[in-house]
């Protein structure tokens, strides 16, 4: 099969969130299992930041209602993959990614740029798969246009955030795209009397995916779906729900060259242990015989913050030790910094984001915080787990679906510690029992522990539930 993964952002060369890993993981995995796949990117500065041995490809019109811009077109194959990035100064050549008032017209340009592209380099795709609003009219621009090119290929969408659903104007359909107003008065893409190129997408798509089992369900809700229950209802038999895995050469503590000490499932009280150490020292933090909990996250509202600062107080009151990472909404970060200033002994933070430290904090803490507001996959409750630190997560989207909540019945399977209700109370009184089991049942908290590790969370196992959706499509 050919596929074309269309998306804003990918790892190695962009990355602000999960929807970066997932794209180059994914692709990676249908790479290994023999497929061609191309990934299609936009050339930002910090793309073009990285000095990166790009080889000119071509150069591409799109023309958006009055306004004809053209993108020179690079290349480079990493991991088996393809990367093509368009070069647009105009659009591109800014120091941020999103939230510019024109984020609407830049990824217009983007979406018709990568049909063009497709074309000219005769990359005729089996699948294309879009993510995200950021492509979300591509199926409908070409569909639309009864592209020729185009009729053996299959399209499947996902979502990743339904919180970000692509709200452009009216008159955008045919200003930006050059189609026909029927389509917002038929309702194909029409979303709150504005166009939505996420539900665009929903709706011209083959097949809808989102990142896990659970997300999916409550995406069907109106309580759970930000006002799209009834397009996915209208979708439901074509709508899956696959939980997103890591890159386990990435994370992986028995050869990480991050942390101080690696380990496995047969050595991990050393290897914990020695990395705990070293991360206390690095934060200042005193007693070592104390539970570590930790964060490393964007630091938002949806991440629960108000739990999280909560259960900070009522921790560093008993004796625990916390570190925090992650930078955001500037109040949730003079929360950090006045949390450490009150604790100093006892809470650590770094505002912003460092690699290798995150990698540290995986290996070294005892516990990992993660009470979202809600979570369509969520990654660090996996990383985590990875790293033999056990999850404690508010049971939403695939939270849910990753985390087997501790009780007294479940010792040979659980991995973690979760509770429902969004409330502070609730997430204190799950901390503080993951506290007792920590001093109290040393060996319950060690068997948790080795739990974790062996938690298959492996975008292998993924990667195959996408292949075979691929496969039904294609004839």
């Amino acid at each position: 099969m050919k596929i074309a993964m269309v998306c804003s952002e990918a790892n190695p060369f962009i990355k602000t969130g999960g929807l970066a890993d997932v794209t180059y993981s994914l692709s990676k995995e249908m790479a290994k299992l023999g497929e061609e796949v191309a990934i299609i990117l936009p050339l930002y500065n910090q793309i073009k930041a990285k000095g990166l041995p790009l080889e000119f490809v071509t150069t591409v019109d799109a023309h958006l209602g009055w306004r004809a811009e053209s993108a020179n077109v690079f290349k480079v194959i990493q991991d088996g993959i393809t990367y093509y990035f368009l070069e647009n100064r105009h659009y591109f050549e800014r120091d941020g990614i999103y939230g510019y008032d024109d984020d609407g017209e830049r990824f217009a340009f983007y979406t018709m740029a990568v049909v063009h592209l497709l074309e000219k380099i005769n990359f005729k795709p089996d699948i294309i798969h879009a993510h995200d609003w950021q492509p979300g009219m591509i199926f409908c621009y070409i569909r639309e246009n009864d592209m020729s090119f185009f009729y053996d290929t299959r399209f499947v969408m996902t979502i990743h955030n339904p919180a970000f659903q692509g709200i452009i104007d009216r008159y955008s359909l045919g200003d930006l795209y050059n189609l026909p107003d029927r389509l917002f008065l038929n309702g194909q893409v029409e979303f709150g009397g504005r166009v939505s190129t996420l539900k665009a997408g929903i709706m011209y798509a083959n097949k809808i995916t989102t990142v896990s089992p659970n997300h999916r369900c409550e995406l069907l809700t109106p309580e759970g779906s930000m006002g799209l229950n009834s397009v996915l209802c209208f979708r439901e038999y074509d709508f899956c729900g696959f939980l997103n895995g890591i890159d386990y050469t990435e994370f992986n503590p028995a050869n990480d060259k991050y942390i101080v000490k690696e380990f496995d499932s047969t050595n991990f009280v050393k290897g914990k242990k020695a990395n705990k150490l070293e991360l206390l020292k690095k934060f200042n933090l005193k007693d070592e015989n104390a539970p570590l909990y930790a964060l490393v996250s964007r630091i938002t509202w949806q991440k629960g913050m108000n739990l999280v600062f909560a259960a900070c107080r009522d921790l560093a009151k008993r004796g625990d030790n916390i570190i925090l990472l992650g930078s955001g909404e500037y109040d949730c970060e003079q929360e950090m910094e006045r949390l450490r200033a009150e604790f100093p002994d006892h809470i650590g933070i770094y505002v912003g984001y460092n690699n290798a430290l995150a990698h540290q904090i995986y290996a070294g803490s005892d516990l990992f915080m993660m009470p979202s507001l809600f979570e369509p996959c969520g990654l660090g409750q996996m990383i985590a787990q990875r790293y033999g630190t056990l999850p404690i997560v508010r049971r939403t989207g695939g939270l849910k679906d990753s985390v087997i909540n501790f009780d007294s019945s479940n010792v040979e399977t659980s991995n973690g510690f979760g509770f429902d209700n969004y409330s502070e109370w609730d997430m204190i009184n799950t901390c503080v029992y993951a506290h007792d089991i920590y001093y109290n049942h040393k060996d319950i908290f060690e068997r948790l522990v080795k739990n974790a590790l062996l938690t298959d969370n492996s975008w292998e196992k993924s990667g195959k539930q996408y292949y075979g959706l691929y496969k039904s499509l294609v004839k």
